[in-house]
C-alpha cells in the first residue's frame, strides 16, 4: 500500500464532477417542493440559494489552490480552526454527502416507476445494485470514475438544454400569476430547502489531490460549474413552472404532497408519453451521477482525517493497483448501502441539509482566519474577490437560511456536532496537538506579534515554535511544498 494519489483529472473532468454533484435532486425532485413554499417565485429562491453558496465556493476555490490535497471542507476548517472543528466538519460533511447520495439513489425510484411498474422492494434492490456498481467504479480508479462522470453529465446537460429550448412555445405565462403571493418569507424558506441543489459545487475540492494543475483547474472548475448550474437551474425551474398546473405539482405526490417527478410532469405536457420516458431516463442517469460524485468526494474525508490521526490509519492507505483510497471508499460504500437498505433516507437527508448550510457558512470564516493570521505557508494562487465583505455576507446568508429549516433539521445538525466532538475527545484528542491557523493569532497576542515568518532563532527553536502552533516545518507530501520551503500541513 502507498499513501499518495494519482493526478489524472483534467479541467473537463473537474467541471463535470462538480456539475454532476449538482445535477440531480435539485432539478428532478425539489422544484415542486419549492413551488409549494414560494409559488412561482421558486425561481427567485433558486437564484437566492446560488448567491448564498457563491461566497463559500469562492472561498473554497482560494483555499484549494493553497492546499491541493484530499479533504476539502474538513481540511480547510481543520487547518484554520484546529482539529476539534475539523473533526466535526469532516464527520458531518462525510455523513451529509453520503445521505445525499443515498437520497439520490432512492429518489430515482420515483422516475423508475414511470418506466416500469415494479414494487417498492424492487426499487430498493435497484438502488442497492447501482450503489454497489458506484463503489466498485470508485475503487477501480478515479480516472475511470471521472470519465464515466463526464459522459453522463454531458448527456444530461444536452438533454436539459433541449428540454428548455423545446418548451419555449408551450409555456403558459398565466401560470406565473401570483408570483409574489407567498412573500419574501416564502422565497427565503424555499431557498433554504433547495440550498442542497448547489451544495455539490465544491465537492471537487475533496479530490484536489487527484487534479492536474490544481492552481488553474480547481478554481476554474468550481466557478465554471457554479455559473453554468445557476443558469441551468433558473431556466429549468422556469420551464417546470410554466409547463405545469400548480395544483398538479403541489398535490400529485405521495400522500397528496408535492410531486416527486416535476420534470416528467412537464415533459408530459411538452412531448406526451415519449417525453416522460426520455426525461425519466435522463433523471435516472443524473441521480446516479450525483451519487457517484458523492461517493468520490465523501470517501476522501476519512482518508484526510486518517492522515491527521483523527481516524484509524488504515483509512489512509491507497491501493497500489488502482491508486485509490480503497478502505476509505469501502467504509463510505458500506454506509451508503446501509442507509438505502435500512433507513428512511429522505428524512435523514433533510436533517443533513441543515449541517451542509452551517458548514458552507463556516467555510467563509475559515478563509478570513487564514487571511488574518498571515501564516507564511498560506500561498494561494487564486484570491477570492471582494474579501472580506463577500465572506461575511455568505456567513450571514447561511445563518439566515438555517433559521428557515425548522427545528428538526437544526436539531439534526446539533446532533452531528455533538457526535463529532465526542469522536474527537475519545479518539483524536490524544493523537494530535495541532491548533490550526487561529493559533497564530492567539500566539501573536501572547508573544508580541511574532509570526513563523518572522522567527529568526535556531532551527530547533523555529520547529518548537511551529509545533506550538500546530504546524510542522517540512511538508508531508513533497509535491505540496510551498515556495517558502515551509508548510503548515
Amino acid at each position: 500500500m502507498k499513501n499518495d494519489l494519482e493526478r489524472d483529472l483534467g479541467l473537463y473532468a473537474t467541471v463535470t464532477i462538480s456539475m454532476g454533484a449538482m445535477i440531480g435532486s435539485g432539478i428532478f425532485v425539489l422544484p415542486a417542493l419549492g413551488l409549494k413554499k414560494a409559488g412561482p417565485a421558486v425561481i427567485i429562491a433558486y437564484i437566492l440559494a446560488g448567491l448564498v453558496v457563491l461566497p463559500a465556493a469562492l472561498s473554497k476555490a482560494e483555499m484549494a489552490t493553497a492546499m491541493p490535497e484530499s479533504g476539502g471542507t474538513y481540511l480547510y476548517i481543520d487547518r484554520a480552526m484546529g482539529p476539534l472543528a475539523g473533526t466535526i466538519a469532516g464527520i458531518g460533511a462525510w455523513f451529509s454527502l453520503v445521505f445525499k447520495s443515498s437520497f439520490a439513489l432512492v429518489g430515482l425510484g420515483a422516475y423508475l416507476l414511470l418506466l416500469v411498474p415494479i414494487s417498492g422492494g424492487l426499487v430498493k434492490l435497484v438502488a442497492l445494485g447501482l450503489a454497489a456498481v458506484i463503489v466498485v467504479l470508485n475503487i477501480v480508479g478515479t480516472e475511470q470514475s471521472g470519465k464515466a462522470q463526464s459522459i453522463i453529465v454531458t448527456a444530461v446537460v444536452f438533454a436539459l438544454a433541449a428540454y428548455v429550448l423545446n418548451s419555449g412555445l408551450v409555456i403558459d405565462t398565466a401560470r406565473f400569476q401570483g408570483f409574489t403571493d407567498k412573500g419574501a418569507g416564502g422565497v427565503v424558506t424555499a431557498a433554504a430547502f433547495v440550498f442542497v441543489s448547489y451544495a455539490g459545487v465544491t465537492k471537487i475540492a475533496s479530490v484536489a489531490e487527484e487534479i492536474e494543475n490544481p492552481d488553474r483547474n480547481l478554481p476554474l472548475g468550481i466557478l465554471i460549474s457554479m455559473g453554468v448550474m445557476m443558469l441551468l437551474y433558473t431556466l429549468v425551474v422556469t420551464v417546470v413552472v410554466g409547463l405545469n398546473d400548480q395544483g398538479v405539482l403541489t398535490t400529485s405526490g405521495p400522500n397528496g404532497g408535492p410531486s416527486l417527478t416535476p420534470m416528467a410532469d412537464g415533459a408530459g405536457q411538452l412531448l406526451g408519453g415519449a417525453g416522460v420516458i426520455v426525461i425519466s431516463l435522463v433523471a435516472i442517469l443524473a441521480l446516479t451521477s450525483m451519487a457517484n460524485a458523492g461517493v468520490l468526494a465523501s470517501s476522501r474525508f476519512p482518508l484526510a482525517m486518517s492522515r491527521d490521526s483523527l481516524a484509524p490509519m488504515q483509512l489512509a492507505r491507497v491501493s497500489e493497483r488502482f491508486s485509490t483510497p480503497r478502505n476509505s471508499i469501502l467504509i463510505t460504500g458500506g454506509l451508503l448501502l446501509s442507509l438505502i437498505a435500512f433507513v428512511p433516507v429522505v428524512q435523514l437527508a433533510k436533517l443533513a441539509s441543515a449541517f451542509q448550510i452551517l458548514v458552507f457558512a463556516i467555510v467563509n470564516i475559515a478563509l478570513i482566519v487564514f487571511r488574518t493570521s498571515g501564516v507564511d505557508s498560506y500561498q494561494p494562487s487564486f484570491k477570492a474577490p471582494g474579501y472580506p465583505y463577500v465572506q461575511l455576507a455568505g456567513f450571514a446568508g447561511g445563518l439566515a437560511l438555517l433559521t428557515q429549516m425548522g427545528m428538526l433539521p437544526i436539531l439534526g445538525a446539533a446532533g452531528i456536532i455533538v457526535g463529532g466532538a465526542a469522536w474527537y475527545l475519545v479518539y483524536g484528542r490524544s493523537r494530535t496537538d495541532r491548533e490550526g491557523a487561529i493559533g497564530t493569532l492567539l500566539a501573536r497576542q501572547q508573544d508580541g506579534e511574532v509570526a513563523t515568518s518572522d522567527w529568526v532563532g535556531s532551527r530547533r527553536e523555529r520547529l518548537s515554535y511551529s509545533r506550538r502552533l500546530g504546524y510542522i516545518e517540512l511538508p508531508r507530501y513533497p509535491h505540496l511544498k510551498c515556495k517558502s520551503g515551509f508548510t503548515l500541513w
